[in-house]
């Protein structure tokens, strides 16, 4: 975790900090000089299929001169986007005008004062309409500290021809229990990801929130100060039903590796049944069968519902994804930058993203779209869903415990119900007072 700022450095505002060479390859610093023509706010993005490029240079337009966007492509995968930008942050590189950040690593970015404030105007404008699980993943401490951009959240896709056969009534929420019992029953697989990867602690705090729990009890708390919820009758319950689909086999032989994409992939499979998933299982899948790679009659057979619920009276608490937008704190125009993410999160903008890129808005007026409905049959249940969501824990020292969570709970057939959950919160309460190493 990155605690102490240090001083901004000479460098021009590309290459903010000394080890930026490195980040840069043989690129000469040949952008020194000062700016000529309006401002440039460079924008670090999440990998897409070109959204958020677009939104720049619609935002450019729009901007009619005042700035120009351009974007800077972050790595592939969620650690190394944070460990790049916590890095330049704490270097005071002035490069980092605007950030698409994943909701949990944003309180460690916060807590140092790696972030500009964001102004009032802009915090009450950008939340109006936004779904409250987008909002809680957006603050720290009770302030909004980045504006949410798009979210995400996991739905229950199923076979209607499993679940018919099971006599679900797919109307009402089911459980975990009743679907377990209905693939169990019909040799079927289940989709879920079992992999040593941060999409097992998405699993595992969906499951503990949806129980009623929490991963953490206190979030803001110092490190010798957390008081875990691991260790409760929600975290027995998560292991579980971790347990029980490993060691049963139920989540397919390839479950210690599976992915959101396998898990996809067995699910579209003969064996498929019910499956927990973010949104992007439909284009995906029509994708598929427009190419001549999956049948035609397969999205005929597939639903979609609420995350599965842990006690049947308890609504279940989904998983929480998505990209929130931050400031540097050392970029030279965050006035500029904040109008110009006001700009980005337009409802208008985030329906279009949703269209091109599949990732669902945070704005509820987005939903209203009408082309949304006819792409995504699916958009209302996500929207409801994202208003039940629950982020992962918030606090500065989440790289620790999801790191611990996941090398204690994958795979998922050694997950054992009686002491799983007791050693992770020991390991990790350990890691955090120094005691062990990741």
């Amino acid at each position: 975790m990155f605690r102490k700022r240090t001083r901004r450095t000479g460098l021009c505002r590309r290459f903010g900090f000394p080890g930026a060479a490195l980040l840069a390859g043989t690129l000469a610093l040949g952008g020194c000089a000062a700016e000529a023509g309006p401002p440039t706010l460079t924008w670090y993005i999440n990998p897409d299929a070109g959204g958020q490029a677009s939104i720049a240079a619609e935002c450019t337009r729009e901007a009619g001169g005042r700035y120009r966007i351009e974007t800077s492509l972050l790595p592939n995968d969620a650690a190394s986007q944070r460990e790049q930008l916590a890095r330049r942050l704490a270097a005071g590189d002035t490069s980092l005008d605007i950030m698409s950040l994943d909701p949990p690593f944003i309180p460690e970015l916060a807590e140092p004062g790696f972030l500009a404030p964001v102004p009032k105007e802009t915090a009450r404008r950008t939340s109006r309409g936004v779904v409250d699980g987008a909002l809680a993943g957006a603050r720290w401490k009770g302030e909004l500290v980045t504006v949410p951009f798009w979210a995400n959240t996991q739905l229950l896709w199923y076979r209607k021809s499993v679940a018919e056969a099971a006599g679900l009534d797919m109307s009402r929420p089911v459980t975990w229990d009743q679907i377990i019992d209905a693939a169990r029953k019909q040799q079927k697989f289940l989709g879920v990801q079992g992999a040593r990867a941060e999409s097992m602690t998405v699993w595992v705090n969906a499951l503990i929130e949806s129980a009623g729990g929490r991963i953490i009890v206190n979030p803001e708390a110092s490190a010798d100060r957390i008081q875990l919820g691991l260790e409760s009758e929600a975290g027995a319950k998560a292991a579980d039903i971790v347990s029980t689909i490993g060691a049963e086999g139920l989540g397919g032989p390839g479950l210690p590796t599976q992915d959101e994409n396998n898990s996809m992939i067995l699910f579209q499979g003969a064996q498929g049944s019910f499956m927990v998933n973010w949104p992007f299982v439909w284009p995906a899948t029509n994708a598929a069968v427009e190419n001549g790679g999956l049948d035609a009659s397969l999205p005929e057979d597939i639903g979609w519902g609420l995350y599965p619920r842990i006690d049947p009276d308890r609504p279940s608490a989904p998983p929480l994804g998505g990209i929130n937008l931050g400031v540097g704190a050392a970029s030279r125009h965050p006035h500029l930058a904040y109008q110009a993410i006001e700009c980005i999160v337009s409802p208008e903008n985030q329906a279009d993203y949703f269209l091109t890129n599949g990732n669902p808005p945070s704005n509820t007026r987005a939903y209203e779209d009408p082309r949304v409905a006819d792409a995504f049959p699916m958009a209302q249940t996500i929207r409801e869903s994202l208003e039940l969501s629950a982020p992962r824990p918030q606090t500065p020292y989440y790289n620790e415990v999801s790191t611990g969570i996941q090398q204690h709970w994958t795979p998922p057939s050694a997950v054992d119900p009686q002491s799983t959950h007791h050693s992770t919160a020991e390991f990790i309460l350990a890691v955090l007072r120094g005691e062990k190493l990741l």
